[in-house]
């Protein structure tokens, strides 16, 4: 288990090297540059922006330029963002906690609306359970997640104003005390739970489909005919078979989840990594749109190695070494 996780590191590597070299690219071919919205500033003059320029290096050649930055992300420096006049490491370090919290509730509302439902619609399949989740499924399958979330946001935020429809925590309450932690709840909710509606399709049907295929194994009808109860032959052998292989899902369901967290802290005004993404683009924050890319490009191959490890551990017919 450890050579394997040890090799998948060293795999890693090129890997990240590779990807950085795709997003210096990429980052190089936006327009504009991180000055570009100080040279609009008619009090500053075009020598003093040329000779920030100079300085920033921005006028160096693009090898040069990527040496600099890669070498600072080795050594745990990302640089300094222009916006905020502050390192990228500190600027993410304000935004992550709330990214992991949502992303967090996320994934255990999903697991909570999946799980129950591909049971249900898997042990009664062809009925009229089967056929309500089967078209909550086509209609998340077709649903984009933005527009799902748009009309979330307008029904239960601005319509019944039962959520707030922007912010992470109310600026009434004071930190660290239990009012606070309620509060992030309460700006948290409606976002995950928005987002979990969606994810839920494919686990509902991964499962659903699972314990259709399991009903009609060799082990199933084996089990019938020693008289087991039908009650405990989808308990200890369907439902235990068809679950197993869910947890294999895990690494990706987290990967994906903080990366669409993009769009959904943008809908909900959410103050997350995905946010400032996206207004680090408009203003030209390279060094932040950088990190946060390099960042996500980690985290998705760490999920990948977790759902590996994951699926050893609950499938006793795979070994890693």
């Amino acid at each position: 288990m450890w050579k394997f996780i040890f090799r998948r590191f060293l795999v890693m590597i090129p890997q990240l090297f590779l990807l950085s070299l795709i997003v210096f690219a990429l980052a190089k071919q936006m327009p504009g540059d991180a000055l570009t919205g100080i040279s609009m500033d008619p009090r500053i003059s075009p020598e003093r922006i040329e000779e920030l320029r100079e300085k920033a290096g921005l006028n160096d050649p693009w090898y040069e330029q990527y040496g600099r930055w890669i070498s600072g992300i080795v050594h745990g420096d990302f640089g300094t963002s222009y916006t905020h006049k502050i390192p990228v490491s500190e600027v993410i370090a304000e935004r992550i906690w709330n990214t992991v919290f949502l992303a967090l509730i996320t994934l255990i509302l999903t697991y909570l609306l999946a799980i129950p439902m591909g049971v249900l619609s898997g042990r009664y399949n062809d009925t009229w359970i089967d056929k309500v989740v089967t078209g909550y499924n086509y209609l998340g399958f077709a649903t984009p997640i933005f527009i799902f979330a748009l009309i979330m946001l307008f029904v239960f935020g601005f319509s019944f104003e039962w959520f707030p429809t922007g912010g992470s925590v109310s600026s009434k309450v004071d930190a660290r005390t239990f009012a606070y932690y309620l509060s992030k709840f309460h700006h948290v909710i409606l976002p995950a739970f928005s987002t979990a509606l969606i994810t839920t399709v494919g686990t509902v049907q991964y499962l659903r489909n699972e314990i259709i295929d399991n009903k009609f194994k060799e082990y199933t009808r084996t089990a019938r005919s020693k008289g087991i109860p039908d009650n405990k032959v989808y308990t200890r052998h369907i439902l235990r078979n068809s679950i197993l292989p869910i947890a294999a899902f895990l690494g990706y369901e987290i990967t994906g989840l903080v990366g669409g967290t993009v769009i959904i802290e943008t809908i909900f005004s959410y103050p997350g990594v995905g946010q400032l993404f996206v207004s680090s683009i408009g203003l030209r924050d390279f060094s932040v749109v950088t990190a946060i890319v390099m960042m996500l490009g980690f985290a998705t191959l760490l999920g990948t190695l977790l759902s590996d490890i994951i699926l050893s551990m609950v499938d006793p017919r795979i070994r890693i070494e």
